[in-house]
């Protein structure tokens, strides 16, 4: 029971990652007012390092305790049937279009710097697929229809 609450408490990594991505999304707009040939090479790299960020918080956030609801949003969405399996049809629909955009694009572009954020992409595919597997523990553990939870 102590590695699962270790766990869960390594999740919150999940937090400065975030920003840090963040950081990288805002850089490009701090850097500089013109746009030249040098400042679209860094916007690519910056893309590429929010993607990779992102998807390393979203694989961080996987840790967490899938028992326990964060918010009574996921509540609403995770105890209903109807909800919970929508919600799991679109992430299933992002997180496919990710990978397979980012495999894509890497396998099929020559420009270096479209191979750089299909890499991100990919990673954030792969952050957002781990996410999707504790979405559907959620789910799981929620469904009011399945653990004879009185009907809201």
């Amino acid at each position: 029971m102590k590695i699962k609450l270790f766990f869960h408490y390594i999740s919150y990594l999940q937090y400065p990652l975030i920003l840090i991505g963040l950081f990288y999304a805002f850089k490009p707009h701090f850097d500089s007012t013109k746009y030249t040939k040098e400042n679209v090479d860094l916007a690519f790299q910056n893309i590429n390092t929010v993607f990779i960020f992102i998807g390393l918080a979203l694989s961080f956030s996987t840790l967490q305790d899938t028992t326990k609801t964060q918010n009574k949003l996921s509540r609403k969405i995770w105890e209903h049937p109807v909800k919970g399996k929508i919600a799991l049809v679109i992430m299933s629909i992002i997180t496919f279009t990710l990978i397979v955009s980012g495999i894509v694009g890497y396998t099929k572009t020559g420009v270096s710097k479209l191979k750089d954020v299909s890499m991100g992409v990919i990673v954030l595919g792969v952050g957002y697929l781990g996410l999707l597997k504790a979405a559907i523990e959620m789910f799981e553990n929620h469904r009011r229809d399945k653990n004879n939870i009185d009907s809201l």
